[in-house]
């Protein structure tokens, strides 16, 4: 199914991100179907669940655990890759350490989950391969 025609281009950009493999970047491709239906990126992190939940009084504003609602196979499949893409991506380890002084490692993590949608999203809106980068 990967090598067909309606999923080639974008299954090879998918790939070119690290930590994402065949079966991320097939189950990633079906269940969203065209990523530019989603304008915003928040619009696509609340599509698959990864927000906080947010409760409010007047102006104070409290945010909790992640929503149980939306793409829940995304969502763990997402949190799985992230974990591999900190051994392979320098970025994204320097931005998972810096993130995890401050908080613990399981919710840092949903950080990078973020970050890797992101990237997802951005490989497939511009056609353009994930090009690595270097951290000195």
């Amino acid at each position: 199914m990967s090598q067909s025609k309606p999923y080639i281009n974008n299954y090879n950009l998918l790939l070119s991100i690290p930590g994402i493999g065949l079966m991320t970047a097939m189950t990633f491709l079906t269940q969203i179907g065209d990523i530019r239906r989603f304008n915003r990126l928040d619009d696509l992190c609340n599509y698959i669940g990864l927000v906080p939940r947010m409760y409010g009084s007047g102006e104070k504003m409290v945010t909790g655990k992640m929503i149980k609602r939306g793409r829940k196979e995304i969502k763990i499949m997402l949190i799985e890759v992230s974990w591999q893409a900190i051994r392979k991506d320098p970025a994204l380890m320097l931005k998972f350490n810096e993130l995890s002084k401050k908080m613990h490692k399981n919710k840092a993590i949903i950080r990078i989950a973020r970050k890797m949608l992101s990237r997802m999203r951005f490989v497939l809106m511009n056609k353009q391969e994930y090009v690595l980068s270097v951290v000195n």
